[in-house]
């Protein structure tokens, strides 16, 4: 299995409230990932990542998942993430991550029908 981890998060310049985190790939490359939530699925923590272009964009809506924990002895330790590598657990965290959006819309709709 493969273990990633998460190389402090920072803020970038596109967007003040943009958490960002430095993901190191397995062949060893470093993607600039904006984190999109963190979801619990089946009580199991998932982070799910949009991954950046050097300029921090992101051109295709691409995201990822992975299993994420953090070290409930050391607070102060580096989140760790691990690769979701069971097709039907990926799916359900894709499923759970489509019904985010739909409550995020849904929200969104909600608060601009409230200012209108």
């Amino acid at each position: 299995m493969v273990q990633e981890k998460m190389a402090g998060t920072q803020t970038n310049g596109y967007d003040d409230e943009e958490m960002t985190v430095e993901l190191e790939l397995e062949d060893g490359k470093t993607v600039s990932c904006a984190i999109i939530t963190i979801l619990t699925v089946a009580q199991k923590d998932y982070i799910v990542l949009l991954p950046l272009d050097e300029d921090g964009n992101n051109e295709d809506g691409e995201v990822w998942f992975y299993r994420y924990s953090e070290d409930e002895d050391n607070p102060d330790a580096e989140p760790s993430l691990s690769y979701i590598d069971n097709d039907e657990e990926y799916e359900t965290v894709a499923d759970a991550f489509d019904e985010y959006l739909d409550n995020a819309e849904f929200d969104e709709l909600i608060d601009s029908d409230k200012n209108s």
